[in-house]
């Protein structure tokens, strides 16, 4: 199956490279250009694309509001926000608004190619490292009240925990000694008890509500 994806990003030369990236790729196809969060909404209404790789910064309407509309809609098409390496301090705020991960727009190609790939099948992407400066750049702020974890029970709290770090499904079964196939049931469960969409949406709740916290190293308690 051929994976359609939009580029939304107001840089020509990274529209570009993107563009030359993918079309080497059998199974991705690009099916449009947007170089303003407007233009990318009224492209994904009409062309109706898998993944959007999602600029942050746009004029007229930027990438946070865009993902918000582009999202917002049945059968939505999947939001991969691109970053620069200083990170936008608004991409915590993208994901909030529906994103399914994000990228730094130096990454490798190979590395583009999988997370389109991997958001397309219904995944979310994380980079660790990234993953860990961001939510420590915004666990500090006030939020409205989140969502309570009281109604999860007491294992699948601890795999939240682990998924809110980074770790992989295989990297979770590891750590608690159970099989993957375990670990997939417990973030479905998971996901549909608070009414998330994704793992995005998990490791941002779980920061908010403290179940995890930046300066926890290592295993949790």
């Amino acid at each position: 199956m051929t994976i359609r994806v939009v580029l939304a990003d107001d840089q020509p030369l990274v529209r570009a490279g993107l563009r030359m990236i993918l079309e080497t790729e059998a199974d991705l196809a690009v099916v449009g250009e947007a170089t303003t969060g407007f233009e990318a909404v009224e492209l994904c209404a009409r062309e109706r694309p898998d993944v959007v790789l999602m600029d942050v910064r746009m004029p007229v309407m930027d990438g946070i509001e865009a993902t918000r509309l582009v999202t917002g809609v049945e059968e939505a098409p999947r939001v991969l926000v691109l970053t620069t390496f200083d990170l936008d301090e608004v991409v915590y705020d993208a994901l909030r608004a529906g994103a399914s991960g994000f990228l730094l727009k130096d990454a490798p190609e190979e590395r583009l190619t999988t997370a389109i790939r991997v958001v397309a099948d219904g995944g979310s992407l994380f980079a660790p490292s990234v993953t860990r400066r961001l939510i420590e750049e915004f666990a500090s702020r006030d939020h409205a009240p989140p969502a309570s974890v009281d109604g999860l029970t007491e294992r699948e709290a601890e795999v939240l925990r682990l998924v809110a770090r980074g770790m992989s499904n295989t990297e979770i079964a590891s750590e608690l000694f159970i099989t993957e196939n375990t670990v997939k049931t417990h973030v479905a469960r998971i996901l549909m008890k608070l009414g998330l969409r994704d793992r995005v949406q998990a490791v941002v709740l779980a920061y908010e509500c403290g179940l995890v916290t930046p300066a926890q190293p290592g295993r949790p308690a």
